[in-house]
């Protein structure tokens, strides 16, 4: 084999290679609107999830992950606590959010549409994430990474998160758009 032939079946390899989400190096967070004036943000601090990165065929790519609801953290106890009650979440009978890539597509340069399928609260609804690929790199003990960003907006109440409150002003006390958003680093399998 040539060293041409080389260089270009290694970095088939890495195209085509398997990775695993690094959680350590990674975050979901949510943001909803709160009493009509200000955000209120979270996350999930227990998530983990595998992915396929083809880029000379974005149709190969795929992505499997999973949050455990119970690491459910906005910085407040008792937001966690109601959150996590059958109001919300309903952590008890639904102990998991998934999402499970149908589609993956190129729209030009690192940018990729990723559509799949995301249960939350036992409800599963087809989404489509805006995706950045970061690009890979070799750390310095030897392993593969790769990073990624995505986000996309979802309606809660299409997963039967429908609790909110009246504000005397007439507004909600909660919205019903949740914007997720996803930094995620990932290491060869």
């Amino acid at each position: 084999m040539t060293m041409y032939q080389e260089v270009k079946f290694y970095i088939w390899r890495i195209l085509k290679m398997a990775w695993e989400i690094d959680a350590t190096h990674s975050q979901v967070v949510f943001a909803v609107k709160h009493m009509v004036v200000s955000t209120a943000k979270g996350s999930f601090n227990v998530f983990r999830g595998s992915l396929n990165i083809d880029t000379e065929t974005p149709s190969n790519s795929w992505v499997e992950a999973e949050a455990d609801v119970a690491s459910l953290d906005t910085r407040d106890k008792n937001r966690d606590g109601h959150l996590l009650s059958p109001d919300f979440f309903d952590v008890e009978k639904y102990p998991t959010i998934t999402f499970k890539s149908t589609n993956v597509e190129s729209v030009g340069g690192n940018d990729y549409k990723v559509t799949g399928d995301l249960t939350i609260h036992g409800v599963t609804k087809s989404v489509v994430f805006d995706a950045e690929y970061g690009g890979q790199v070799k750390d310095p003990y030897g392993l593969q990474r790769a990073g990624v960003n995505a986000h996309t907006k979802i309606s809660r109440k299409d997963f039967g998160l429908t609790w909110s409150a009246t504000l005397e002003t007439g507004g909600l006390v909660l919205a019903d758009d949740v914007k997720i958003e996803i930094e995620l680093e990932a290491i060869v399998k």
